[in-house]
């Protein structure tokens, strides 16, 4: 449990009111000392992560941070989060300071400051700072694996028919360009059995078979995968797991070095609350060597975790911010996190779920799913009620259309009230008792 000084002190001190800074510009995180004197008060109270998860104050107080349009309800964070003003306000300082003098402040003076990011990235998420670059967003993290890899004519690729669809695209263009083989399976939807998905992903494996692509969580339905479970017996076959983690990282609690995996890439514009345009790249120490980049890098850079970021000039400021995006989450906490995002779930979902023709393609038992998940009203299209939540009700949500199910995906965010949570609800139950308007 972190008490108010905790939170302060994660936030540091002056961040959470006003921070006066020497070239001049003034930083103010509103809601930040409030919510630390509501994590103060629930301390006090011995409140858990538990307990933490139904206090609407706190919540309230936190949900200031961030400069969200109220006018909307916006339920597809999965898809991109905002950033609460703290990062706003520090990507914008770093980029107004790199304008100054670009190749002097820009490259000399804040790119350096990169490496502190990457320091503190590795120390909260379980890693070696050396295994961690920053990257554009995740599908740029899992084609660096996908193009990277050394592979023939024949080599087989194993992932399930539920992977993201830009993952599937890249590998069926190494399909067509080299003539390598995609294999997807189908998986339970839901599936609460891990061992099942851990047989399943085996019971495909082949002598050609050279390398595993899977979710950590599946972005249609939120499902949570056995990473762990699937990394050990594939180790023990020789093949090696790219770990897709966009929805995972900073949405359930974990460290990488949990997973015992070879790769892992993630958005941290989604669940960290990063500057839009972030993301990581884990590669284990021993395998950079041999993972080629996208872009070219110098020789000498083989075994330099950093020659995944050579893309040329880029922007110091979204990077630097993601400093921020950190210390906001140790601010909440990873586990109050994932409790009030699997409590928010639970409150949309089990009020709806009360109603005939309701069909939930998501598991609420612990440990499958935590924010995101997919609702299903049977009979009518789930594009066409999406269409509508925005049209009339000005509710953002996703359409999901796959082969074997379809749905409407939610996924609120820790600024999500319980009262846009009931304008949902609503909606739908209207559509449930009088159909979809035409």
């Amino acid at each position: 449990m972190v008490n108010r000084r905790e939170f302060l002190g994660a936030m540091s001190v002056p961040a959470a009111s006003t921070i006066a800074l020497a070239a001049g510009f003034r930083i103010s995180a509103p809601g930040l000392a409030r919510a630390s004197e509501a994590l103060d008060d629930l301390s006090r109270r011995g409140g858990s992560a538990e307990n933490a998860v139904c206090d609407e104050n706190l919540w309230f107080q936190l949900s200031q941070a961030f400069t969200v349009d109220r006018s909307l309800v916006n339920l597809n964070n999965g898809g991109v989060s905002p950033s609460p003003r703290i990062v706003q306000e520090a990507m914008k300082r770093h980029l107004d300071y790199s304008n100054t003098a670009p190749p002097y402040t820009m490259w000399r003076v804040l790119e350096p400051q990169r490496e502190a990011v990457r320091q503190r990235f590795a120390a909260i998420f379980g890693c070696d700072a050396e295994e961690i670059a920053f990257t554009r967003n995740a599908s740029e993290s899992l084609q660096i694996c996908q193009f990277g890899m050394d592979l023939e004519k024949g080599d087989e690729i194993l992932t399930t028919n539920q992977d993201y669809p830009r993952m599937i695209t890249t590998f069926e263009q190494r399909e067509r360009r080299e003539g390598i083989v995609l294999k997807q399976f189908s998986i339970p939807v839901p599936a609460e059995d891990p061992n099942e998905i851990v047989s399943l992903f085996e019971k495909h494996i082949t002598p050609k078979t050279k390398v595993i692509l899977m979710c950590h969580v599946i972005n249609l339905t939120g499902q949570i995968l056995p990473v762990r479970e699937v990394v050990a017996m594939a180790r023990g076959h020789g093949v090696p797991v790219i770990v897709d983690g966009a929805h995972a990282l900073a949405h359930l609690e974990f460290k990488l070095s949990d997973l015992d995996c070879d790769y892992y890439g993630a958005s941290l514009h989604k669940w960290l609350f990063a500057p839009h345009g972030t993301g990581m790249l884990y590669v284990r120490r021993e395998r950079i060597g041999d993972l080629w980049p996208l872009m070219a890098a110098a020789e000498k850079m083989d075994d330099d975790i950093r020659k995944f970021e050579e893309i040329g000039t880029h922007p110091a400021a979204n990077y630097l911010a993601i400093g921020e995006a950190l210390t906001f989450h140790q601010g909440i906490g990873a586990a109050r996190k994932q409790a009030r995002l699997t409590y928010l779930r639970d409150y949309w979902a089990r009020r709806l779920l009360e109603h005939e023709g309701v069909r939930l393609h998501t598991s609420l038992k612990p440990g499958f799913a935590c924010g995101i998940a997919t609702v299903e009203i049977e009979g009518i299209d789930s594009g066409k009620i999406n269409g509508w939540l925005w049209k009339e009700h000005r509710i953002l949500t996703t359409s999901i259309k796959h082969d074997e199910f379809e749905g409407i995906r939610v996924s609120p965010s820790v600024y999500t009230t319980l009262g846009e949570l009931d304008r949902f609800c609503d909606a739908m139950e209207f559509v449930l008792r009088n159909g979809l308007p035409t």
